[in-house]
């Protein structure tokens, strides 16, 4: 005797099976549009936070919410004078300064200073017992309302904000990062496995007080 309903429920399946396909590739294609993208790390900017090859997973939505905050690892697009790309290129950097913030090089321990509070910045890139200086020279900049003063950890390896504050002849609008840009937050390191963390807002940034 044929079980009909055991029968019926396997040619269901199968006739049902490219419509679940479809709803999860599309399912798929809209969390990378609008909420998680993941990104790899092609230069050593970051370092040592990020290096070369790691894979980050980036949230795409929280921006729309609120603003960044500083201390975050942020994705943006690059404007063309950073990038020489007129089609566009992805950039990740920490953000340092916020619209309305004053941002200084350096005080007498030669840290940076964020609205007349020194920032220890203990992620900057070091080597064999040797740290990155915070800036290779002496600046004092006030960032504009809707924009981000972004800077690498790996500072002397980083085409940041304070490299195009200089070639522009100190222009902080080229300098800077327009909020609109920005393309998300990444939150976390999930790729290799043996470097899996989050990225955090380091806690330094809790002394900073407002503009």
């Amino acid at each position: 005797m044929i079980d009909e309903q055991t029968d019926k429920s396997r040619h269901s399946f199968w006739k049902e099976l490219p419509i679940l396909l479809g709803v999860a590739i599309l399912v798929a294609v809209l969390v990378r549009a609008f909420v998680l993208q993941t990104f790899y790390i092609p230069s050593p900017s970051m370092e040592n936070t990020l290096k070369i090859d790691d894979r980050v997973l980036v949230n795409k939505l929280v921006y729309n919410f609120r603003s960044p905050h500083r201390g975050e690892v942020i994705v943006f697009k690059a404007p063309t004078e950073w990038s020489g790309n007129p089609a566009g290129e992805d950039f990740i950097k920490r953000v340092i300064g916020v619209g309305g913030d004053r941002v200084v090089c350096c005080d007498e321990q030669d840290r940076l200073m964020i609205n007349g509070a020194s920032l220890d910045e203990p992620y900057i890139f070091s080597f064999d017992g040797h740290q990155d200086k915070p800036a290779d020279q002496e600046f004092d900049v006030v960032i504009p309302k809707g924009r981000l003063w972004v800077m690498g950890d790996h500072r002397s390896a980083s085409g940041d904000s304070l490299e195009h504050y200089q070639q522009s002849q100190q222009n902080i609008t080229t300098a800077t990062i327009p909020e609109t840009e920005v393309v998300g937050r990444a939150f976390t390191i999930f790729w290799p496995v043996s470097r899996a963390t989050l990225l955090s807002v380091p806690e330094q940034f809790e002394a900073i007080p407002r503009p």
